[in-house]
């Protein structure tokens, strides 16, 4: 059993609208010993009754790896909700298996270690599952997001605004996109001052701050001795607590101490977290937190100190062993509350009570391990946030605005929190940058509050954090239907950003070259804080190799399916194409932009949600799927005598002259016009008046510089040269007629097409370039894989098909040969289609030896 094909999909995909781990396996000839099902289901008893039974009746391997990989990834506290096992056409004794993830390293150790079990298993032979469930854990644990941080982005999540996390490694997260990005870690915002979360971090500094803003806070002063440290205790004339100047999480504190003995202790303890030690004033009462969030009280929460209840006949050690198994309590931040330690403070703790841990504790006596109550050390809290006055809540909001946290925890002690501070000497001991949450989410007793909503709110306010978003896909267009709609939305004020098969823009600049059209491309523009409005090409490789980079955009346009990349990646028809296509269409939440003139595309409105408004367009104003549309009260966008029309039902709109757009040149270019009408139609979806839209159309020029290899035209000694991306027979065929529009000469086509198609395919594309072109030279470009000569040997083949005369057909496999070649054939007035090209350079290249005053003039176009 091997596995021939893996992938983490990371966002939307073929199989699910969650991130799932792609496998296909090949169970090779794997036979399954008997009582295979038997020995699965009893090493994984907690499968589902369902998945059980089907287990134990499989008679191919290949079919155990989705339920197993489903199953360890649950025992590894890491489950996930979605799975599949799909058959493979033309492979028999393969499965495609789909597994939903929650941690993507979890996911692949999780497959490797169920490949192991069944080959094992299959074998007759045993397989020890405890190490593997250690290690999966371990993994889980390694990558999980802390508690606060956790709460804080799932909150986010239900109220619709997207996260991402930045590394697999931190708890750094991305809420919201482009402009209106936040950043978190833990509860730290990207909106902290990093000057405030030092003043938090020095406790003195703090105090000064919060006295003189009228806050009550302790006395006491910061000693470097213990000569220091005894003298301020003294003059305390009570108990003192004593703690590091720059510790967090109760780290180094020692509460109520009262004797010089007990002061060098702690003062040691102290210095242990740094070498500046606080004393100060011990206020009796309780301990409070309180979060405020922006400028607002979020929560408050009296926090206990760990204690154990005694029984009668355990000892403190056992008492605390039988706590710390509560599911409940966990190492550090990892669960709701954590572990009680047992080290030398709590000795310490329990002998000023008069015990240590071998004391048997009489029954119904609580006993305390800690002199604080923070729940890094074992810690409980009790929600008590209605209990607040409004005198105390207004002193926790001066104390953060004067420290100047957005977000802040608020140590306050006081014999009751319902009571005015004041009134009874309580004070606020510390104010604490990235403060724990956890406490007001999972309260000990009393109503949770959900702190990490809190945050949000006061981050965005009512704001759902998205810029608006257009994915653009389809077989031919997408990226000039991209750049149309970037252009008018950066003409209208907007920082635009841009994927694109040429690259990544941002405002009119390039930050990336390349074929910029999958999911990291679409995620550096969605992280990118100075994009206002991103337009996203998608291309069929993006969707299948990781999925979409977005939960959902505003906008989708389909432009059209046909025949290309067919036999790649397991996409073998035009069918199957157009689901990958539709996965674009279904993640649209406000409108899909559909071409009525494909049938394709007009089946995908059948599976959008009914909020989703469709929007067709169309070349033929009497399209009947667009009157239908139209008569129904839908909108759509069509051309008529020249005329882009907007129609909404009864209201139809002239904008604008074709002939008046460059990119259609001179009204020729239809597959440009329909581009055009797409790109209208996403626009006024998204809210476009139509003045900008029409200056938008009207301005966009698709030369050399701003759109390369998208019919550029090049004027060579009186010969008209089309420079053209075309590849596939939809867009050769477009290219012809668009050249026998801009001239009553002849119009000879130099083409090629990438090696990775199907010879069918390729044969195809000669016969429809044998149609459209009277003069035929091919080259060879890309062969991806196959020998010199073949992919030209096809084209030709199919070229002869389409009963090209002998003569007219001539084969160069050098581009810069054929491009001359073709020139040559051609007088003044001619059209040239240069198809299939990589790079503009090909064109100057070829011109250079003959002609170099042109390559010169060519090369400064497309600066």
């Amino acid at each position: 059993m091997r596995i021939i094909e893996q992938r983490f999909l990371r966002g939307p995909n073929l199989f699910s609208a969650a991130p799932c781990l792609m496998a296909v396996v090949d169970s090779n000839g794997l036979a399954l010993a008997p009582g295979f099902g038997a020995r699965l289901l009893a090493l994984l008893p907690g499968l589902p009754l369902d998945v059980a039974a089907r287990l134990s009746q499989i008679t191919l391997a290949a079919e155990a790896v989705e339920p197993v990989v489903m199953e360890l990834q649950r025992l590894a506290g890491a489950p996930a909700d979605f799975s599949q096992t799909l058959e493979l056409p033309r492979k028999p004794e393969a499965r495609r298996a789909v597994c939903g993830y929650r941690t993507e390293q979890v996911a692949r150790q999780a497959l490797d270690h169920a490949m192991a079990m069944i080959k094992a298993l299959a074998k007759g032979e045993d397989f020890d599952l405890a190490p593997a469930i250690e290690q999966l854990h371990e993994t889980a644990e390694d990558y999980a997001i802390g508690t606060s941080t956790g709460a804080v982005v799932n909150a986010a999540l239900r109220r619709g605004i997207p996260a991402l996390r930045i590394t697999d490694e931190a708890n750094l997260f991305q809420l919201g996109w482009g402009s209106k990005q936040k950043r978190l870690q833990a509860t730290i915002t990207g909106a902290t001052n990093s000057i405030a979360v030092g003043i938090a971090s020095d406790k003195q500094l703090t105090k000064t701050l919060l006295e003189q803003a009228g806050v009550p806070v302790p006395g006491g002063a910061t000693v470097t001795t213990l000569a220091e440290a005894q003298r301020v205790a003294r003059r305390l004339n009570g108990p003192a607590t004593i703690k590091p100047l720059d510790a967090n999480q109760g780290k180094g504190v020692t509460t109520t101490c009262t004797t010089p003995e007990e002061v060098e202790a702690a003062f040691a303890h102290a210095r242990k977290y740094g070498r500046h030690v606080i004393v100060e004033e011990f206020l009796a009462g309780r301990d409070y937190r309180v979060l405020v969030t922006g400028n607002k009280i979020a929560a408050a929460s009296w926090r206990r100190p760990p204690c154990v209840t005694g029984d009668g006949h355990s000892t403190v050690r056992e008492l605390v062993e039988v706590e710390n198994r509560n599911p409940a309590r966990g190492e550090g931040h990892t669960n709701i509350l954590t572990k009680i330690p047992m080290d030398d403070l709590a000795a310490q703790t329990l002998a000023k009570q008069g015990y240590d841990f071998d004391s048997v504790v009489p029954a119904g006596v609580s006993v305390d391990l800690r002199g604080n109550a923070n729940l890094s050390t074992g810690g409980t809290a009790e929600d008590v946030t209605d209990l607040l006055p409004e005198e105390t809540r207004d002193i926790c909001i001066r104390a953060a605005r004067t420290i100047g946290l957005d977000v802040a925890g608020i140590d306050v002690i006081c014999q009751d929190i319902a009571q005015p501070l004041r009134e009874q000497n309580g004070g606020i001991i510390e104010v604490n940058a990235a403060p724990g949450i956890r406490m007001h989410q999972f309260p000990s007793r009393g109503t949770p509050r959900d702190a990490g909503a809190s945050i949000v709110d006061a981050l965005f306010g009512q704001d759902d954090g998205r810029i608006p978003v257009i994915a653009i896909t389809g077989t031919n267009g997408k990226t000039t239907t991209s750049l149309l709609v970037a252009h008018t939305a950066r003409l209208a004020g907007l920082r635009t950003g841009v994927t694109t098969t040429s690259g990544v823009y941002v405002d009119g600049q390039m930050i990336r070259e390349g074929d910029c059209t999958g999911y990291h491309s679409a995620r550096s523009l969605l992280t990118a804080p100075d994009v206002d409005f991103a337009v996203l090409e998608t291309a069929r490789g993006g969707i299948l190799k990781r999925g979409l980079a977005y939960d959902r955009c505003d906008v989708s346009i389909v432009l059209n399916v046909s025949s290309d990349h067919l036999g790649l990646d397991g996409v073998e028809t035009i069918e199957e194409l157009a689901k990958v296509k539709a996965v674009v269409a279904q993640r649209a939440s406000r409108a899909v932009v559909l071409n009525a003139e494909d049938d394709y595309c007009v089946a995908m409105a059948k599976d959008l949600q009914e909020s989703v408004e469709v929007m067709y367009f169309s070349l033929d104003a009497d399209n009947p799927t667009l009157l239908r549309h139209l008569e129904r009260g839908g909108r759509g966008v069509y051309l008529e005598d020249n005329t882009v029309v907007l129609a909404t039902g009864a209201r139809h709109e002239a904008l604008l002259d074709v002939r008046h757009m460059p990119v259609s040149l001179n009204g020729c270019a239809r597959y440009n016009i329909a581009n055009a009408l797409a790109a209208t139609a996403a626009l006024a979806a998204t809210g476009f008046g139509n003045a900008e839209i029409v200056a938008g159309m009207c301005s966009f020029v698709s030369d050399s510089k701003h759109n390369p290899l998208r019919s550029n035209l090049f004027d060579v000694e009186g010969v008209t040269v089309i420079v053209d991306y075309a590849h596939n027979c939809a867009a050769y065929a477009a290219l012809s007629e668009t050249a026998r529009a801009m001239t009553p000469g002849r119009v000879v086509g130099v083409v090629a097409a990438p090696g990775d198609r199907r010879d069918a395919d390729l044969i195809d594309i000669g016969r429809t370039c044998a149609a459209g072109f009277d003069e035929l030279i091919v080259y060879e470009t890309e062969n991806r894989g196959r020998a010199d000569g073949d992919v030209a040997a096809l084209l030709a083949q199919g070229a002869r098909l389409g009963r090209i005369a002998h003569d007219k057909l001539s084969l160069e496999l050098n581009v810069h040969s054929a491009i001359r070649r073709g020139l040559a054939l051609c007088q003044p007035g001619d059209v040239l289609v240069f198809g299939c090209g990589s790079s503009i350079s090909e064109l100057t290249e070829a011109l250079r030896p003959t002609k170099p005053e042109i390559a010169r003039r060519i090369e400064a176009e497309a600066v």
